[in-house]
């Protein structure tokens, strides 16, 4: 591919995650959409991990990006074919990444949270087939949207995005990393100088294989729990989809995550674990966060393998119900039924 046909790519998949941005990146919370546009700022800029944007800057580029967006088409089927052939569906991930296979590039596109798309552009990292999967990792990325979940899985391919990984850990370093919590706890650990990007460098490294286990026990659960799952959490109101996700994710992390990292005796690795562990699935599993404490310090590796084992089955047969009950009364009785298991923990 010549540097005219790779800018052209860059710039059509870069204007697709424009478009996408325009239609949902303003339906989060104020505090969230700002620290994601700020992070959106600091890759757009190219500026180095862990710096602070100009606040002037920073704001008239936020008022610059909206304003471009409220100039963009308001309708998905404006999302522009890819200059790859004879022009490529810009959701056929599998037929343009089989374009950019020899380019060493990756491309990703599919649904997020809430039905928002998803595209990126970035540099191959690695690629290797695990439990059935095809495991590819980036790193540089050349296109992008203002979400950008580090780990996503896909049919049988798993991607974990480096570049999206560092700027959030980055982020969570910038929130403070006190003494006595999990995340300062997993950071140190990976400390083998005080240079903190050197630490975050090799956290994220390493991390990126919990993400693996975590999109491979999504993988399984998905097995499990059958094409209808994904049914439901299409047409699910968005209280209910965060319930779905966040029962399919204990179901998946009680399945694999958290018993391969036990095997392994992955303490640092449990510990991030740990520290990521919040949310809606804290609230529906407080016990897997009990075997931990207050204040990490060592893991009780039986207990905490005990609890897995129960987790496995307890989300299995949850979701199982909350699948009968989409299957009985539709997506007024899944509601409730979300409604009732979140209320009650």
């Amino acid at each position: 591919m010549q540097a005219a046909e790779r800018s052209a790519l860059v710039g059509a998949v870069q204007r697709n995650c424009d478009l996408a941005d325009a239609r949902y990146a303003r339906e989060k919370s104020m505090c969230t959409y700002l620290l994601d546009m700020r992070e959106h700022f600091r890759w757009a800029a190219a500026l180095p991990l862990g710096a602070a944007p100009d606040r002037a800057q920073l704001r008239e580029w936020i008022a610059c990006r909206e304003k471009n967006w409220d100039d963009l088409p308001a309708d998905d089927s404006s999302f522009a074919a890819l200059p790859l052939g004879d022009g490529l569906d810009p959701f056929d991930e599998a037929g343009v990444n089989a374009h950019l296979a020899s380019e060493g590039w990756v491309y990703g596109a599919g649904l997020g949270l809430f039905g928002a798309p998803l595209f990126f552009l970035a540099t191959r990292d690695s690629a290797q087939r695990r439990d059935g999967a095809r495991v590819l990792i980036t790193d540089h990325e050349w296109a992008r949207g203002v979400a950008a979940p580090p780990a996503v899985s896909r049919g049988d391919t798993v991607i974990v995005r480096l570049d999206a990984l560092r700027r959030w850990l980055w982020t969570r370093v910038e929130a403070g990393t006190r003494q006595g919590t999990a995340f300062a706890a997993a950071l140190r650990a990976y400390s083998t100088t005080d240079r903190l990007p050197e630490a975050v460098e090799h956290m994220a490294r390493g991390e990126a294989e919990t993400l693996i286990l975590h999109e491979l026990g999504e993988l399984r659960a998905g097995t499990v729990l059958g094409s209808e799952w994904e049914m439901m959490l299409a047409g699910a109101e968005r209280r209910t989809e965060l319930v779905l996700r966040a029962v399919r994710d204990l179901l998946a992390d009680c399945l694999v995550t958290l018993p391969e990292l036990l095997r392994r005796e992955a303490d640092r690795s449990l510990l991030f674990w740990f520290a990521t562990f919040d949310g809606l699935r804290r609230q529906l599993a407080p016990e897997l966060a009990a075997v931990f404490g207050d204040e990490p310090k060592r893991i009780d590796h039986p207990t905490l393998a005990a609890a897995a084992r129960a987790g496995a089955d307890r989300w299995q047969v949850q979701a199982f119900e909350l699948r009968q009950q989409w299957r009985d009364g539709g997506g007024a009785a899944l509601g409730q039924a979300t409604d009732r298991l979140s209320a009650r923990q």
